[in-house]
């Protein structure tokens, strides 16, 4: 079993790859550290890849950068995955700053990009809104169970909440959740999320996408599961984009409980199925504009 201990990068392939340069750059606020062969590599504000493009026929999420320890064997994560029957193999310089990667194809197709070193570029002063760092990553899946069995498997995700039987969040690190599984009719990325320093700069970015005339989809608000302030818009190519900031944490993983926050319900917080309505803590409905991604 690989033990993956943060997401790295999500790799995008769209039709007009100047459209979505324009897009994180000057809505989310990535800077673009690097562009050669038709590929874009943007960065967060303190340095590290968080997306890449490519140019596609469509819109979709193709591949997944996800970091392992860096004493992790390569050799024995080879062996691991093909005694899971998965074809995998070892990638040169995938990525800027990236010397080393294997990789492999996930239940749904997805490209899974595991590295264990990468070199941040250099930071720059952003335009935009600003994010700290790629927080995580959600998909539409037939069932949501089978991808959580693999991740948790292959991967060495835990789970951390489920919303009854349909939507998993699950963590590889000490933040809440870093990939997410819900069901949907059809298979796709239902969205992308990114951190920001607080409340303020989710504020912030509210004033900023409501400036661009760019349409908040749902919230501001705050979620039961994770209890992160969120709020979520659309980009160009029609993915739903999420900024969030103060996620749950499970600093001590031997404690079995989040860090304690004046706005949980239970204390101590551990991971649990939610069921019913409301779920948030507070904050309005998701408008239709957000639920048609499962549909």
């Amino acid at each position: 079993m690989i033990q993956v201990t943060r997401i790295g990068h999500a790799t995008f392939e769209t039709p007009d790859v100047d459209r979505q340069i324009a897009y994180w750059t000057d809505v989310v606020g990535l800077v673009l550290a690097e562009r050669e062969n038709g590929r874009a590599f943007l960065a967060t504000k303190v340095g590290d890849l968080a997306v890449q493009l490519e140019k596609g026929a469509t819109s979709r999420c193709a591949r997944i950068g996800l970091q392992a320890a860096a004493e992790t064997d390569v050799a024995n994560l080879r062996r691991g995955l093909e005694a899971e029957g998965l074809r995998c193999e070892m990638r040169a310089d995938p990525s800027p700053g990236i010397a080393q990667a294997i990789t492999f194809a996930d239940p749904k197709g997805t490209i899974i990009e595991v590295f264990t070193a990468a070199t941040p570029f250099q930071r720059k002063t952003p335009a935009g809104i600003g994010p700290i760092k790629l927080g995580h990553l959600a998909f539409c899946v037939d069932d949501p169970k089978a991808f959580a069995d693999f991740y948790g498997r292959v991967l060495g995700f835990r789970v951390s909440d489920w919303i009854e039987d349909w939507f998993v969040f699950m963590r590889c690190g000490p933040d809440h959740h870093t990939v997410n599984f819900v069901r949907g009719k059809t298979t796709q990325m239902h969205h992308i999320a990114f951190e920001l320093k607080d409340w303020a700069q989710v504020q912030t970015a509210c004033d900023f996408l409501g400036g661009r005339n760019i349409d908040i989809i749902w919230g501001p608000g705050r979620h039961g599961p994770g209890h992160n302030v969120f709020t979520y818009h659309r980009n160009p190519d029609d993915q739903i984009i999420e900024l969030f900031t103060e996620l749950d944490k499970m600093l001590d993983e031997s404690l079995g409980y989040f860090d304690p926050r004046p706005w949980h319900r239970d204390r101590p917080q551990r991971p649990k199925v939610w069921q019913g309505f409301p779920r948030d803590i507070w904050g309005p409905p998701p408008t239709k504009d957000y639920i048609r991604q499962r549909e």
